[in-house]
């Protein structure tokens, strides 16, 4: 609980300060959490010897009640005896006294008792409601850091691309795109080149030859057109 009972303590225009001091608030926290559900434990065995303790005030108290009962009923019986000549009248009023007074002492002991039940079953009922705003504050600091763990994550993935990116030589890599369009441009020339080169290389008589072909065969189309024309007239 310590690490909470500082954060708690220190006014909200420290708390960032305070929070960038720590070498690691991830684990900081997480054994703020394990402290709390240390804490939550304790209480609830604390609780529970409460409570056992509540019952047994009340048992007893019942019991009392029940022996303070018995005591009135044993007078009743001692006098009825008295009366029938069972008992000697002096000896029957001795003890039916002696019963009513324990009868009194048992049902004061019984009210005393009472009291120490309801003021036990107070305390368990003031000792539930921390331990559930003690459950409350753990779920409430789990669900915290997951968030932090998430956005650790994200703060040290993004610390990282940016260091990568201003770790990038920015004019290198300008340059060396410039000079890998320069390539392809020359590349481009070249093939352009070499083609022209191709049609160029042909000798006079593979020039010749190749406008006689297609002289010879203008030449065999109209023949064939012409020839044509005259079956159909």
């Amino acid at each position: 609980m310590n690490i909470f009972k500082r954060l708690f303590t220190i006014g909200k225009a420290e708390i960032h300060s305070v929070i960038d001091s720590f070498e690691d608030p991830i684990n900081l926290t997480e054994q703020g959490i394990r402290d709390m559900k240390e804490q939550l434990g304790k209480s609830i065995e604390a609780l529970a010897q409460l409570k056992a303790l509540a019952i047994r005030k009340k048992n007893e108290a019942e019991a009392e009640e029940q022996a303070a009962k018995d005591y009135y009923s044993k007078a009743i019986v001692i006098v009825q005896k008295a009366e029938k000549g069972e008992v000697e009248v002096l000896e029957g009023d001795r003890l039916a006294k002696e019963a009513l007074k324990r009868q009194t002492s048992s049902l004061e002991n019984a009210q005393s008792l009472q009291k120490e039940h309801e003021k036990f079953n107070g305390e368990c009922e003031k000792m539930q409601t921390n331990i559930n705003n003690l459950k409350s504050s753990i779920a409430k600091w789990e669900n915290e850091l997951k968030t932090l763990k998430a956005r650790v994550q994200v703060s040290e993935a993004t610390k990282d691309i940016n260091k990568k990116m201003t770790q990038m030589d920015t004019g290198s890599t300008v340059n060396m795109l410039e000079k890998l369009k320069e390539r392809v441009v020359q590349q481009e020339a070249l093939a352009e080149a070499y083609s022209d080169i191709s049609k160029a290389g042909k000798t006079i008589d593979e020039e010749i030859d190749a406008i006689v072909k297609n002289n010879d065969m203008e030449a065999e189309e109209a023949l064939t057109k012409l020839k044509e024309t005259l079956k159909k007239g």
